[in-house]
């Protein structure tokens, strides 16, 4: 198949009715875990899966500005391009520019697989704006996944017109179920054409939330749900939330920290209210049953995302940049899908591997970082890391548990100390370091932290290198000890 040539004019003209997007729009599973069918929607998908998230990109389109409930949490403030979380947009589209934008973007990123709606408000109570996207881009790219996030106060309405387009990945911001804990986090909600304040509000939220939850779970849609763990307000609560949604065919859970800047302009923000520590946020992660189910590579977004998890080339993309006509060649994408599948069936047998070393081996677990730019290898030098993959390891396994986020130590060349003392204190409870390469300085300064530095495993797998690691050091303890 050749190079396409699509005028503007081509997706600004009328939508077809009814649209629809390709079929098949994150666990740690594979499809070794997953039945057939659910790993075909997964397996490209970097927010439903956690090992495409080392292949795949994403894109948010900023169609959706309103929004039906006000959160503690959130502040939509725009023009902001430096900052990364939900909410958060440097430029609100209409859906054809939206679809002229999807359009460029498929043609520079070819690791693109999932457009989504994310915001900045709220997908469905935008709905019309969000499904005339939808429909506009399914003509053109009508490989792509469809995705859309939302606080689930419309979602019941909007259950059938989800299920006609393939949108088969929806996300619920779901952060309690006893309204007197939502009473706190939701100041008010507008529903029937009111606005709706205290443990009321939070009732009508939740019966929405669940009986959405119900209704898309009954027509085979996957999914995700966010929670916003607040601490000292809904932290220990989220247990139940996770019993609930569960209980009523969530596929994901995202336990996301809260972001409490003051800087953000956030009623929690300036309140004071603190967000968990990584380590508090793995300990309830930890305390939740089924954790495969459990997603822990989530980057929190912004509504205009583009690229990989852990990246953002939205201002690359911004529509002063855009050409007139997009010259769209789908063999990029085709040959990098390929690439990708070699890729993964090579990394597989590496982890089986891995797993046949580690499963002879019988020690604590460790706790370590990985330095990565993606495809699941030790890739990345230490000073060019904006954030570390953060993996444990024992006997059973490796397996990722989050990520850290820090400014990169090295800048134009040189390294600069008071991000070191930044990325130290990201790094708290980490046992080791792993990157592809270091210099001394930033090593020695590390080690004096506590914190060892591996750089001899550069274009390793990660689960490769740490099998090899742990056993080495588990013979290194005992010969110390002899």
């Amino acid at each position: 198949m050749g190079q396409t040539v699509v005028p503007l004019s081509s997706i600004l003209g009328k939508p077809a009715a009814g649209g629809c997007a390709a079929k098949a729009c994150g666990t740690a599973s594979g499809s070794d875990d997953l039945p057939p069918e659910i790993w075909a929607k997964v397996k490209d998908h970097p927010c439903y899966s956690e090992d495409a998230h080392h292949y795949f990109a994403r894109m948010h389109v900023a169609v959706a500005p309103a929004c039906n409930i006000q959160c503690n949490y959130c502040n939509r403030k725009y023009d902001c391009a430096n900052e990364s979380r939900p909410g958060v947009t440097s430029e609100r589209l209409t859906p054809e520019q939206a679809a002229i934008k999807v359009l460029a973007v498929a043609a520079e990123v070819p690791q693109l697989s999932v457009l989504g709606v994310a915001g900045p408000g709220d997908a469905l109570y935008d709905a019309k704006r969000t499904f005339e996207t939808f429909d506009r881009v399914s003509q053109v790219l009508p490989d792509l996944k469809f995705c859309l996030s939302t606080n689930g106060l419309a979602l019941p309405d909007q259950v059938d017109a989800i299920a006609e387009r393939n949108i088969d990945h929806v996300t619920i911001t779901i952060n309690m179920v006893d309204p007197e804990i939502g009473a706190r986090i939701y100041p008010w909600i507008f529903f029937r054409g009111r606005r709706w304040t205290g443990i009321e509000a939070a009732r009508i939220l939740h019966e929405r939330q669940m009986e959405g939850l119900e209704r898309l779970s009954a027509k085979g849609v996957l999914i995700k749900v966010n929670s916003v763990m607040i601490p000292g307000v809904n932290d220990q609560h989220l247990v139940a939330v996770n019993a609930a949604i569960r209980a009523r065919g969530a596929f994901l859970h995202n336990i996301l920290p809260l972001i409490s800047d003051p800087a953000h302009g956030t009623r929690f923000g300036l309140d004071g209210q603190r967000g968990p520590s990584p380590a508090e946020l793995k300990d309830l992660q930890d305390q939740l049953p089924g954790q495969a189910s459990l997603m822990r590579h989530c980057r929190q977004c912004r509504a205009d995302a583009v690229g990989m998890l852990g990246e953002d080339r939205c201002q690359d993309f911004t529509l002063d940049q855009l050409p007139e006509t997009v010259a769209y060649d789908p063999r990029p994408r085709e040959l990098y899908r390929e690439v990708v599948e070699r890729e993964r069936a090579q990394r597989q047998a590496s982890a089986e591997a891995s797993r046949r070393i580690l499963a002879l081996l019988s020690a604590p677990a460790r706790l370590v970082a990985i330095c990565s730019k993606g495809g699941g290898r030790i890739n990345q030098h230490f000073g060019h890391a904006r954030e570390f993959l953060v993996y444990e390891v024992d006997g059973r396994g490796v397996r990722f548990v989050g990520h850290r986020k820090a400014q990169n130590y090295c800048l134009g060349g040189d390294g600069d100390d008071d991000r070191l003392e930044g990325i130290i204190a990201a790094l708290e409870g980490i046992d080791t370091v792993f990157a592809a390469k270091i210099g001394a300085c930033p090593k020695r300064d590390l080690a004096a932290a506590g914190i060892s530095v591996v750089d001899g495993y550069a274009q390793a797998y990660v689960e490769t290198a740490l099998a090899e690691w742990f056993r080495g050091s588990l013979a290194a303890d005992r010969q110390a000890r002899a």
